[in-house]
């Protein structure tokens, strides 16, 4: 099933009328977590979005550059950074989501089994996304979506 989303996810590409041009996987799947995640701290994005930190940071700078999102410090403390979509950003996701749904809409499947499987797929997401395998989260120092570091957990306790 896998490698049918991905080959799926292959087919879709985004739309080229994008705002200020067209943006490339790594940068749209930052913007969806950003996106659904408005306010999230870059580590914990970078982190969501299984990117290490310097090439996150490369893409971040690029997408602030694009004018699609914005970099805020934190209050209290000015090395956090939290990030939020622009409204270009919102305007660019509405066109990808119409985009995909044109893209889509010959496929002649029923409204309930188009939702069962969002569904699905919602649920697979979420179970992947919960937390990395504890090896994963300990060799790579991830954090949470509130910035904590995730304890390291192993068989022996």
């Amino acid at each position: 099933m896998v490698d049918l989303v991905h080959a799926l996810a292959r087919r879709l590409p985004a739309p080229l009328d994008l705002e200020p041009g067209p943006c490339t996987p790594i940068e749209i799947s930052v913007m969806r977590f950003v996106g659904r995640n408005p306010g999230v701290s870059a580590r914990a994005a970078a982190d969501a979005c299984r990117l290490p930190t310097s090439n996150f940071a490369r893409v971040l700078k690029g997408l602030v550059a694009k004018g699609l999102l914005e970099r805020r410090s934190d209050p209290q403390d000015a090395r956090i950074a939290h990030l939020h979509p622009t409204e270009l950003a919102e305007k660019n996701s509405l066109r990808m989501r119409e985009h995909w749904a044109a893209a889509l809409s010959g496929v002649g499947l029923e409204r309930d089994k188009i939702a069962a499987t969002t569904q699905a797929l919602r649920r697979i997401e979420a179970h992947l996304s919960a937390a990395p395998p504890a090896a994963d989260a300990a060799r790579t120092g991830r954090h949470d979506l509130n910035g904590r570091k995730q304890r390291r957990t192993t068989d022996d306790g």
